[in-house]
């Protein structure tokens, strides 16, 4: 896949992006003479987090767009998932990253740090004080002052390359520490070409026999002194040292002010494929210049979406949030001595041609992150589902969470969701028929799924009791296997996914199998109770029933949040409950009861428990991805004025541009999602339907540069904080009366045009006509 990115050379900068090239200098000028959105962006909102309460569990990521590395600041200990926590007070280094999310801890990581005086190497013993009035975090580039050793430390970032600079003191024993982490590693030094290169071998499961990350990090000065240290932390004048844990220090003699820079690049294939991306990505270019380059790349991707608006919070929060949307899923391949697109694959430990991503959940990220990349980024899409396409090849089955090879976390069939909602919304360049083939597997057998390093089965993977779910239509209560009425919810979500694929494809047997399938959802609706429930095997619902208890039958959530999970038929859904009115009800009593739960299924209450739990918002879990679709289901009953002020509600109260800015786990990108979206104006529900539910636009004025070279201009007239409630729209002129907007009529540009007011205009789009897609309602 040679020059797989030159497409896109003229659109913006994704080839630099991944392919880690040189931003070509008027996209350096275009960036200088714009309002600078990047340094809108806190890559801290969401750091003020730890295991009992999350505001995001996120970490300051210096990097660019989809890149393979990150780099972070290190407050906790080594192997710990919060890498970085906002209320932390010292610093052991900056490290390489490769971490999606705390639950899934990190891989393939090392750390560098600056030191003066007396060498102390351990990280806790090297650790240094410092303070947020004394630190930079930008997307570009990371800055901050280490107290106790008065060292400045800085890292810009390219792809697979980082610079770093470090300002030192007047000092005859400045360090440069190399910790190469535990799990195993070697690091060699080369005094004469001033370099540190070596492996790591850290993970959280996911990998081959033979993982390795490879690094090189090369110095502008001289070495007056090198050591290694061996896994007994015992220091060696040798140049090489290979065990457990092992590192390197060099040291010099500085003045004071003086700068030491150090170009760093790392590659999962080999030693000479590091220095190659070294090569590639930095090569002679200063610290100043790779700085340069990152920002452009970031402002140019950011300025796809440039909003206007008096609120620079809002702002704020808005481009911190689409930040975290461009970062995952992470870039895994690289490119070889002949320019063409290669990976090593996390799956069967070989090199492969074309590319790969990894380091997502796509439980979380197909309900927004996904359905955004086909809207505005469907050649990055068509390139991860190319990488899709090598996953089955290579390891048999499609991912549902890899980091970097399949992990055993979460539930669903989701992969079906993200693959059939690309194809619909018009992204190729892939093999679909190949992808289709393991959607059919994932929804047919359990067999021979994937196993882990001890053996044991991966049941993320596939569908975990597919067999009893093709039977009886749900997977049973009472078959030992947990989350069961969730993954049967789910499952028929993936299957309506591949009933349109297949339609689409001209499938049409295939097409009407899971079509019917897709109303599986309704063999777990308690009538009784008006609540989706677990069912035993002979049919019988499980009892005792608490619609308050998290966990059990549904995945972190409860009976009130996954009854909702039916984006594919909500008139169906409506129906059951009884009509409009009634389904409004229940969805109000969502917000107006108490945030009363049932934490017994976990032995303690876990953090997303109490994230539902102290916001005042009744039993509303927005810090959770199952229920984030739930206000927008307003539209489906005639209430549209319902969603707009909840969506408004939830942006205000939620969202911050602060360490302490997320309502919980941000999640690879879905839950900055749903605030982008929401901001604009509409949010997409129902998969592969090209549709979006309108909420209400937070912005004054919204401009969309589409990929087809089209722009759409959202306008709200009279919007601010009071006025949520829409009072008329029309698109190019004409008249809109539906609470939905079509993929067709977004990228066919124009102006969109709101008017808002302080008041609900209850006629607005209220009409059974007006409502967006469900499989039970006529086609519109």
């Amino acid at each position: 896949m040679k020059n797989a990115w030159v497409k896109r050379l003229r659109a913006g900068t994704a080839m630099l992006v991944t392919l880690g090239l040189v931003a070509p200098a008027p996209l350096l000028a275009q960036a200088a003479q714009r309002e600078a959105l990047v340094d809108l962006v806190n890559p801290l909102m969401g750091t003020d987090s730890d295991y009992t309460l999350s505001y995001g569990n996120t970490y300051p990521a210096v990097a660019v767009p989809w890149g393979m590395n990150f780099w972070s600041p290190v407050t906790g200990k080594m192997g710990s998932g919060w890498g970085y926590t906002y209320d932390a007070n010292k610093i052991s280094g900056i490290k390489q990253t490769h971490q999606p999310s705390p639950w899934m801890n990190d891989y393939a990581a090392f750390e560098l740090m600056g030191t003066t005086g007396p060498l102390r190497i351990k990280q806790d013993e090297r650790a240094s004080w410092f303070s947020h009035k004394a630190e930079e975090a930008k997307p570009y580039r990371y800055k901050v002052y280490l107290a106790d050793h008065d060292v400045t430390a800085e890292v810009v970032p390219t792809s697979r390359a980082a610079q770093f600079r470090f300002t030192f003191p007047e000092s005859d024993d400045a360090h440069i520490i190399l910790d190469a982490y535990n799990e195993g590693s070697m690091v060699n030094i080369d005094t004469k070409n001033r370099t540190i290169s070596g492996y790591v071998r850290n993970n959280s499961g996911g990998v081959p026999h033979n993982f390795h990350n490879f690094f090189i990090a090369k110095f502008d000065h001289d070495f007056t002194v090198s050591r290694t240290w061996d896994q007994n932390w015992q220091l060696r004048d040798n140049s090489r040292s290979e065990g457990a844990h092992v590192g390197a220090v060099v040291s010099f003699k500085t003045r004071r002010g003086e700068q030491v820079g150090v170009k760093v690049a790392s590659s999962f294939i080999s030693p000479e494929q590091a220095e190659r991306n070294l090569t590639q990505e930095v090569g002679s270019d200063s610290f100043a210049q790779t700085e340069a380059k990152a920002r452009a790349i970031w402002e140019t991707e950011l300025s796809r979406i440039r909003v206007a608006d008096p609120d620079k919070d809002a702002r704020k929060t808005f481009y911190s949030a689409l930040y975290r949307m461009l970062q995952f899923p992470r870039t895994f391949h690289e490119v070889d001595a002949q320019g063409k697109t290669v990976h090593y694959s996390p799956y069967d430990g070989q090199v492969h041609p074309g590319p790969m991503f990894t380091d997502n959940g796509f439980w979380d990220t197909w309900r927004a992150v996904f359905p955004f990349f086909a809207l505005m980024y469907p050649d990055v899409d068509s390139q991860i589902m190319q990488g899709l396409v090598n996953t089955y090849k290579e390891s048999g089955w499609l991912p549902e969470w890899a980091s970097p090879g399949h992990r055993n976390v979460m539930i669903g069939s989701n992969s079906a969701n993200l693959i059939a909602d690309a194809y619909a919304n018009g992204v190729r360049g892939f093999d679909v028929e190949t992808l289709y083939e393991a959607m059919v597997k994932n929804a047919t057998t359990s067999e021979g799924r994937p196993r882990d390093a001890k053996g044991n089965v991966v049941n993320a993977v596939g569908r975990e009791g597919v067999e009893y779910y093709n039977r009886l239509g749900y997977v049973p209560y009472d078959v030992g296997i947990n989350e069961n009425a969730a993954r049967t919810l789910e499952y028929a979500t993936a299957d309506f996914s591949l009933s349109r694929l297949a339609a689409m494809l001209g499938k049409k047997e295939d097409a009407a199998k899971y079509a019917k399938q897709a109303q599986n959802y309704r063999k777990l609706y308690d009538t009784q109770s008006g609540w989706m429930r677990g069912r035993n095997q002979d049919g019988s619902w499980s009892t005792p029933f608490n619609p308050l208890k998290w966990g059990d039958a549904f995945t972190e959530g409860n009976s009130l949040h996954y009854s909702w999970s039916v984006m594919q038929d909500v008139q169906g859904l409506i129906d059951l409950m009884g009509g409009d009115r009634k389904f409004v009800d229940r969805l109000d009593s969502i917000f107006t009861a108490p945030p009363l739960f049932d934490d017994s299924y976990y032995g303690q209450t876990i953090h997303e428990i109490r994230e539902m739990q102290i916001v005042n918002m009744g039993n509303y879990a927005h810090g959770n991805q199952p229920i984030q679709h739930m206000i927008y289901l307003y539209n489906w009953a005639g209430s549209p004025w319902k969603a707009q002020y909840h969506v408004r509600d939830v942006m205000k109260k939620l969202y911050a541009p602060t360490p302490d800015g997320y309502p919980g786990d941000e999640d690879n990108g879905q839950t900055s999602a749903w605030y982008v979206f929401s901001a604009m104006g509409f949010y997409p529900v129902t998969p592969t339907v090209g549709q979006y539910a309108i909420g209400s636009p937070l912005f004054r004025n919204v401009q969309l540069a589409l990929p087809n070279g089209k722009r759409l201009s959202i306008e709200a007239e009279n919007n601010t904080a009071d006025n949520v409630y829409i009072q008329s729209v029309t698109l190019n002129g004409k008249r809109h009366d539906k609470s939905w907007l079509s993929r067709e009529q977004l990228i066919g540009g124009g102006t969109l045009r709101f008017v808002m007011g302080s008041k609900p205009n209850t006629a607005w789009a209220s009409s059974k006509a007006a409502a967006p897609f469900s499989m039970s309602a006529p086609a519109k």
